[in-house]
């Protein structure tokens, strides 16, 4: 009887990975820039809910269809509820260039992703970048 929980910790988990359609892989669920994937979950979905909806977006094709949009360079998560509000799927979303072109710049809490191709750019600018932009032009 010791091993029931494990048995059952390990079914949860594989019926976690298997409710997505997408190979499992430490990165999360990977979407290139302006392209669209689909996610197959197991169950229907009731509520969907993007981390930053700058970086993702979601669409619901379908109860079981999800078509994630890849907005903007970076990491966000994505997180599936059923009508109850138990978890369907909760992973990372990392959304990436088709090159890997990229730098990350580590800011305490903050991180920005940069496209560099050939200069490094921020494809989502925060307030404070766009002002410290202007304010280097002047």
């Amino acid at each position: 009887m010791a091993s029931t929980p494990r048995l059952a910790a390990a079914a949860a988990a594989f019926a976690l990975a298997s409710a997505i359609a997408l190979p499992a892989s430490a990165a999360g669920i990977e979407v290139v820039m302006n392209q669209a994937k689909i996610v197959k979950i197991a169950k229907p979905a009731d509520t969907i809910v993007i981390g930053n909806p700058l970086i993702a977006d979601a669409s619901v094709q379908d109860a079981t269809t999800i078509v994630l949009t890849g907005k903007g360079f970076g990491v966000t998560n994505l997180v599936i509820l059923d009508s109850d509000g138990n978890p369907i799927v909760d992973e990372q979303v990392v959304v990436t260039r088709l090159a890997a072109n990229s730098v990350r710049v580590y800011r305490r809490a903050d991180v920005q992703t940069l496209s560099c191709a050939p200069y490094c750019e921020s494809s989502y600018k925060t307030d404070a970048e766009r002002t410290s932009e202007a304010e280097m032009g002047q």
